[in-house]
């Protein structure tokens, strides 16, 4: 059984200065800054002295070690969340993006100085334009929401150029949550599409939606549940027809990454993660990168810069005529696309294949695995193979045990592997989103299958130890209603000494 460490970490504005060992002088140089006399208005005005801790190395370096042991990653563990295509990410693309000739470079640096660097980015974007399949893309989106929400604003100021204030978008029912509020926040209604029974979307219900108020659709493909939209360029014909715009969600861009692209089923706008497909870091570990792409007559309202050859020379072009403005400062996360460049240049384009074809086999494979024990079930055409993931169904243990997909999920935990995607997408009834990614070898899947299948006869043999779970991690179970309350939402002291209740 796995167990996960265990320290009492204080804060370190908690430590005791006065016990500081081998901190060192003070620093150089501050005697002479200290009669300087700043102009600060009162009311910003400090009243108090910093509380800077006062330690040695040692304390800090034991400091961050600790937390790092009661942390979990990829490099530690699996993560098999739904969606998400949690990948491990090859340390040779931190050392392209950690090169001292790189790595202090200013954004404001004369262009002139920079030729390298930037030739390095402009390979990567018509790289990444090839890839899916359109004609430009832009780095300045600094993550797949704000892509997303980029593209949408494209598709509003494209309709309102035309004359043409359409003010719905639809949506599929099971799409990932953040197209709903991305679409929502550039001012449309969300008019929601259903599901068929195959999993697919509904092309009678989309036919009979559209109008000429639809300025127009945004997807993924494959879907949320794994499985090809098969009728994609139908849905594509009938945007189109009415005047709508296709936007591509490229979260799940992984199970068909040098297979099919979205340009060549009829999308006009795609957002790439770069901390999905392209093995940069995500979260805590990013920057992430939600690489913005268009066809050709969209090109103008991209979110400026966007990179530009002229005269032999590369140049960010700062020209804003339809264009939708910045969506962050500056050029984007440029070393997650540094990394994306090395991960391209080093797969090349057979080997961009051999990852999506891995990962679509690591799922099939899973699948036929955990099927084999009559605990888990496979909503929408379970006799359709998926592509880069699988959502199942955890409701028959549900039923007959009181054991939710989330007792499993905190389970997994107690085996060392990250709990997957839960609950999503809401069309499935106790859904559990399991992602394995190309990084995934077989024994790893194998085991996961016999965890799963363990965890399921522990239900029906002792629910409430699944319910109790998990045991073996730093933190224990928390109490979900009062973790997400506003009140304790907030980052305090209490909750970290444990005086807030559960740790």
């Amino acid at each position: 059984m796995w167990r996960q460490a265990k320290w009492d970490v204080e804060i370190l504005t908690e430590i005791d200065n006065s016990t500081a060992r081998g901190s060192g002088p003070e620093v150089p140089f501050t005697h002479q800054f200290k009669d300087i006399e700043l102009e600060v208005p009162e009311e910003l005005a400090r009243k108090t002295e910093p509380n800077i801790p006062s330690l040695s190395e040692l304390e800090v370096v034991r400091h961050f070690i600790r937390l790092s042991q009661m942390s979990f990653g990829v490099d530690a563990g699996m993560i098999p969340l739904g969606s998400c295509t949690m990948k491990y990410n090859p340390k040779i693309l931190d050392a392209l993006a950690l090169n001292s000739e790189i790595e202090f470079l200013h954004p404001l640096q004369d262009e002139d100085t920079v030729q390298g660097l930037l030739e390095i980015l402009y390979t990567t974007e018509r790289w990444l334009a090839e890839i899916v399949g359109l004609d430009k893309c832009v780095f300045q989106p600094p993550a797949g929401s704000a892509g997303e929400f980029a593209g949408a604003l494209i598709i509003r100021k494209y309709h309102l150029d035309r004359g043409e204030p359409r003010d719905e978008m639809l949506i599929p029912d099971s799409a990932h949550g953040s197209n709903f509020a991305s679409a929502a926040m550039a001012g449309f209604k969300v008019v929601k599409i259903p599901t068929r029974g195959d999993g697919c979307v509904d092309l009678d219900a989309l036919k009979a939606i559209a109008s000429n108020r639809t300025a127009g659709i945004m997807l993924t493909n494959p879907n949320t549940l794994g499985i090809f939209e098969k009728d994609i360029l139908e849905i594509a014909e009938a945007i189109h027809d009415i005047g709508g715009l296709l936007y591509y969600d490229g979260a799940n861009l992984n199970g068909i990454m040098g297979i099919a692209r979205p340009g060549d089923m009829g999308f006009d706008i795609v957002h790439l993660n770069l901390h999905k497909t392209f093995a940069t870091p995500h979260g805590g570990g990013g920057p992430g990168g939600g690489v913005l792409c268009v066809r050709r007559d969209l090109i103008d309202y991209l979110p400026r810069p966007i990179l530009v050859r002229e005269g032999g020379k590369l140049r960010w072009d700062y020209s804003c005529g339809k264009c939708i403005g910045m969506v962050r400062a500056y050029h984007g996360n440029i070393t997650s696309a540094l990394r994306t460049f090395g991960y391209i240049a080093m797969l090349g384009p057979k080997g961009l294949r051999e990852v999506a074809e891995t990962t679509i086999i690591n799922t099939n494979y899973f699948i036929k695995r955990v099927l084999e024990k009559p605990y888990y079930e496979l909503p929408y055409s379970p006799e359709k193979p998926r592509k880069h993931e699988v959502v199942l169904s955890a409701k028959k243990i549900l039923n007959d045990t009181g054991v939710s997909a989330e007792d499993i999920s905190k389970r997994l935990l107690d085996h060392g592997v990250h709990a997957p995607t839960m609950y999503f997408p809401p069309i499935v009834d106790e859904a559990l989103m399991i992602e394995f990614t190309e990084s995934e070898p077989k024994r790893e899947i194998d085991r996961f299958v016999e965890i799963l299948h363990r965890i399921a006869e522990e239900a029906y043999r002792d629910p409430s130890k699944v319910k109790g779970s998990p045991t073996a991690t730093s933190v224990g179970r928390l109490d979900l209603v009062k973790a997400n309350h506003p009140k304790t939402l907030a980052p305090s002291t209490r909750y970290v000494r444990g005086e807030g209740g559960s740790r």
